[in-house]
């Protein structure tokens, strides 16, 4: 083994260059994961390092697979720029790098002849070859032996990288999930909220998350208008009889009930007309447009008063039909045929929020210093005071349902029966600011990628902190969970942004804004929200909701063992309307949405929007419907699970093929045009031939592509925004995939334009409505289409 001799050589530092070459080699292989300019591929001290050494290793040089090797680095260095493609670092190869692991040093003519050297003597050759043989071998395993400490040491994370482990990590996180966490956090929380104000509830959450070692979390404040209560209740008085009423039904003035848990100032209708109206009250029922067709042929309703059931139909449509109709007032009460047996809510009233959503006087952009506010006092001209049922017996005059009637008889006032009221609607507006704390767990892959997960905390000032409560322990357990695997050097693939909201009883005001706010970044980033929102409502049936999209992800779960006590029963997956704050998400992003429930089956069987009512210091006892808190740890492991489906699958877990199905069979039924329902035909077959010829392919990972991974990504992330319709009735969804409720399949904006057709001369509401149906559907066949002639083109370009 010869070598040139150079005053500064020697075999220490012969290794450590070889060494440094090595590491900064695989660098390179490293951070071609990130598209950019890398600055070790044209690094000028270490080629002059390179240049210090001619070593003559001609023979190892040009043993059989070295070619091999320089083609499989060229191979490499092709693929570096897929975002998606997981490093393995059992992949790089010593002789491996962009270049060629040696280049072959070109001899200067002039270099050799500079120096003599003497001829090897015959009875030396083979000690020579020997020690050449022998010293090369030392060095080699020298090097592989610092080579694979420092890649150990230096990349422990990539070791535990999401990858075929990922199951064994995912029951590692759910097991530390436990019951007995939950409740702890849920009682602190109650205890906090005794004490403290919303603000200092958003701090004590900000420590305890920062403690559990989620990154970067963050205050997020605005400046919002709310309607608060006047100084003293709202009143009503009958005139015939001169009683003056409290909205639960008390005389005023009477002292308190000391079995009544209500506060009287809090049964108001945030962001009400106020003011003084006397007129007659006319029963309107549910206050649908055929209830309204009947009234107007008996009735004049000009400047009367509706008494309104809650239910059915959004309250915000249901208002707005009334005030076409020219009512001046609106008495707003739940009848007690539908609330379950188990609800005793008959002598209490509650708020409502005729917000639909965000600041009102910043509407539609985000309420930042320097926004122009409009002057947006009240959201209606109508004057809407919620009341107790008690109190809504009192004015139709029929007798209170008998512990021993089987049958309920839903309150009705009589069509010869005259009542004319006097309504006061006392409250305040002013500004007040509202807390969003957000952290962040950053993605290890695709950190541009959120998958927001979503509860709310305290605002509603005197309000039940038990709902809120159970949310935010549910949202702290997983957190904590999650983030003591995080711990051990695991990461998701995507970003997960945990949020707790301010203001969402008043109009989910905290999530617009901030949505708001962030718009351009949500719209190209985010993949899914989670919702957290009021998830135990009761404990007989787990009730999830998803889009067309998640549904089958969702679906996947009913065998799941949530705990050694509870087994989750059967799930019927929908997509309906939902309460929470997951609204802006879906009506205004299009972003895929899910939600894990419990609720009492008898108030699955009543009409739906009964939780457009918050009671005031009522609540659902929630340590009586789940004293062992398995119910909080069942939602916590189903939601975590699918969470980190969402974050880590290489492919997104979202079936396209079902957003077709639920589009024909939301036309099943209707006597619709034959184009409306060819469209549906025609986005049937482009979506099927999506999920067969790219979908399927990039779900094994023996045909997966990764440099097309992140193309079909995209494409799933945003298959929803195409069925955003621009204009929809008050309090329905602008996202047309989701039903007002689960008794009805046809798209929702249909339905009422056919109901709403019947009372006018022309079908020009109907027919509006069906071009948005027709355009949302048309859109979504082109960019499935155009997605599929992406992949195509990508696929000859490759040949």
């Amino acid at each position: 083994m010869k070598f040139y001799k150079t005053d500064s050589f020697h075999l220490p530092q012969f290794v450590h260059i070889l060494f440094c070459k090595k590491m900064a080699y695989q660098k390179v292989n490293v951070d071609q994961r990130v598209p950019g300019h890398s600055q070790y591929l044209d690094n000028d001290d270490l080629q002059a390092t390179a240049l210090d050494l001619e070593w003559d290793m001609e023979k190892e040089l040009e043993e059989p697979g070295f070619d091999q090797f320089q083609q499989e680095g060229a191979e490499n260095q092709n693929l570096g720029h897929s975002e998606t493609e997981d490093l393995n670092l059992d992949s790089i190869q010593p002789a491996t790098s962009p270049k060629g692991r040696f280049q072959r040093l070109q001899e200067e003519s002039d270099y050799v002849t500079s120096y003599t050297r003497s001829a090897p003597k015959s009875n030396r050759c083979n000690f020579c070859r020997l020690l050449k043989i022998f010293c090369t071998a030392t060095i080699l395993f020298i090097f592989g032996l610092l080579i694979g400490y420092y890649t150990h040491k230096t990349c422990p994370s990539n070791a535990t990288s999401s990858g075929t482990d990922d199951p064994q990590i995912y029951q590692e996180i759910l097991k530390a999930i436990q019951a007995e966490n939950i409740k702890k956090s849920f009682r602190d929380l109650i205890q906090l909220y005794k004490s403290e104000d919303d603000t200092e509830i958003a701090k004590k959450l900000k420590t305890q998350w920062t403690s559990l070692g989620l990154e970067d979390v963050q205050f997020v404040n605005y400046s919002v208008l709310f309607n608060l209560p006047g100084s003293s209740p709202s009143t009503l008085t009958l005139r015939s009889s001169g009683q003056c009423f409290n909205a639960n039904g008390q005389l005023c003035g009477e002292e308190a009930r000391k079995d009544s848990s209500q506060d009287l100032l809090y049964s108001y209708a945030a962001y009400s007309a106020k003011g003084t109206l006397e007129a007659e009250v006319i029963d309107v029922s549910y206050g649908t447009a055929d209830d309204l067709k009947r009234i107007k042929k008996m009735k004049n309703a000009t400047n009367q008063i509706a008494l309104l059931k809650l239910g059915k139909l959004p309250l915000l449509y249901k208002l707005s039909l009334l005030e076409k109709a020219g009512f001046g007032g609106v008495l707003l009460y739940i009848d007690p045929c539908d609330l379950p047996k188990t609800e005793h809510l008959s002598d209490d009233s509650f708020m409502v929020s005729l917000n639909p959503g965000g600041d009102p006087t910043t509407p539609g952009y985000p309420s930042v210093d320097g926004s122009f506010r409009q002057n947006r006092p009240n959201l209606t001209s109508l004057l809407v005071q919620p009341i107790s049922a008690s109190l809504a017996v009192k004015l139709t005059s029929l007798p209170k349902k008998t512990p021993q009637s089987d049958v309920c008889s839903p309150l009705k006032l009589l069509s010869n029966e005259i009542r004319i009221v006097n309504m006061q609607v006392q409250t305040v507006t002013k500004f007040k600011t509202i807390t969003n704390v957000v952290g962040y767990l950053k993605g290890s892959t695709s950190p541009d990628r959120y998958i927001i997960v979503g509860s709310h905390h305290y605002t509603a000032h005197s309000y039940n902190g038990q709902e809120w409560a159970s949310s935010t322990a549910i949202i702290t357990a997983f957190i904590q969970a999650l983030m003591l695997r995080a711990k051990k050097g695991w990461r998701p693939d995507r970003t997960i942004v945990f949020c707790s909201w301010g203001g969402t009883d008043f109009g989910n005001i905290g999530s617009y804004e901030w949505a708001e706010d962030f718009k351009k970044v949500l719209q190209r980033n985010v993949v899914a929200y989670v919702s957290l929102h009021n998830p135990i409502r009761g404990n007989s049936s787990l009730h999830p909701v998803a889009s067309p999209s998640l549904q089958q992800l969702v679906a996947e779960k009913k065998n799941f063992n949530c705990t050694r006590r509870v087994h989750c029963p059967e799930m019927n997956v929908s997509s309906v309307q939902i309460q929470g704050d997951a609204d802006y998400f879906i009506n205004h992003l299009g972003v895929p949405a899910l939600q894990f429930v419990y609720e009492d089956i008898k108030a699955l069987e009543g009409p739906s929007f009964l939780t457009e009512a918050f009671f005031p210091n009522h609540a659902t006892k929630i340590e009586e419907m789940d004293p062992f808190f398995n119910l909080h740890e069942t939602i916590t492991k189903l939601t975590g699970e699918v969470i980190l489906q969402i974050a880590n699958e290489p492919v997104l877990p979202f079936n396209a093929l079902d957003i077709a199905l639920e589009v024909q069979n939301s036309l099943k039924g209707n006597q619709l045009s034959t184009q409306l329902l060819a469209m549906a035909s025609r986005l049937r077959e482009s979506v099927e031939l999506f999920q067969s010829d790219e979908m399927r392919p990039a779900n094994d990972p023996k045909e997966r592509a990764p440099i097309r991974i992140r193309m079909l990504n995209d494409v799933l992330q945003d298959m929803e925004k195409s069925f955003l319709v621009r204009q929809v009735p008050p309090g329905f969804y602008r996202n047309i995939l989701y039903h007002l409720d689960e008794k009805t399949s046809q798209f929702s904006m249909l339905l009422e334009a056919w109901e709403h057709c019947k009372s006018l001369p022309s079908n020009e509401t109907l027919q509006e409505a069906l071009s948005e149906v027709l355009n949302s559907i048309n859109s979504a066949q082109v960019y499935f289409k155009a997605g599929l002639d992406v992949f195509e083109s990508v696929l000859v370009g490759k040949n």
